[in-house]
């Protein structure tokens, strides 16, 4: 899969960016919600094997997510996006090593939509519009609908803290005031018209390249 940013005008320029990115991804996110797999892992006929695949997946995703906020960080181009807060690479190790063991990095495997997603991280996570992009629908994705996921899974498969710390976020006390200042931040940034709209449209493929995840997530179990 070779995913593209698509080249569209900013609609709106006087519209903050991240109310920009909300409408502007509307769609995509409500498709990627309506997957199959998604379906199967809030309604609790997905067994655990199908969340900790999902879990191996984000590993894979946020490893290169945050080397690539780490390399924006240490050359001060992150735009104060970059937050030690949301880390989640440390968290989603400890849920596979209870999930899967000690040796889970020679169990866990990497699906063919996960290394696209992962080698369109690489490519473009030094420019920070689509870095912001990424991070933007994950780590929001993880404050927000993520929650919904957590207690989903805690109550579907009996796991607390162990099995899924990746959604806990012990540094952030109350969610809602850090998202809001997340927003803010996006809203700051100093982006040209041009740079604006590669930002929607970066994390319109972001989305596409999670439904792909979600997809053949769907496929590896049968669904």
């Amino acid at each position: 899969m070779t995913a593209t940013t698509e080249q569209v005008l900013d609609p709106a320029p006087d519209v903050p960016l991240s109310a920009a990115l909300r409408t502007g991804t509307r769609e995509d996110h409500e498709a990627a919600e309506r997957s199959t797999f998604v379906e199967r892992l809030v309604d609790g006929s997905l067994p655990l094997a199908g969340y900790v695949d999902l879990a191996a997946q984000q590993h894979a995703v946020y490893v290169a997510l945050e080397a690539a906020g780490e390399r924006l960080a240490a050359a001060g181009t992150d735009g104060d996006l970059v937050f030690a807060e949301l880390v989640r690479v440390p968290a989603i190790e400890a849920d596979l090593a209870h999930l899967l063991g000690d040796d889970w990095r020679t169990r866990a495997r990497v699906l063919p939509a996960t290394a696209a997603y992962v080698a369109r991280l690489d490519a473009v996570g030094d420019d920070l519009p689509r870095y912001a992009a990424h991070a933007y629908t994950r780590y929001l994705g993880d404050l927000s609908g993520g929650q919904v996921l957590k207690r989903m899974i805690e109550r579907h498969h009996g796991l607390r803290g162990d099995g899924v710390s990746f959604y806990d976020f012990p540094q952030i006390h109350k969610l809602k005031p850090f998202k809001d200042v997340y927003r803010e931040r996006l809203d700051a940034l100093a982006l040209t018209p041009a740079q604006r709209a590669d930002v929607v449209a970066e994390a319109r493929v972001a989305f596409r390249l999670n439904r792909a995840v979600f997809a053949d997530l769907a496929a590896a179990h049968g669904l």
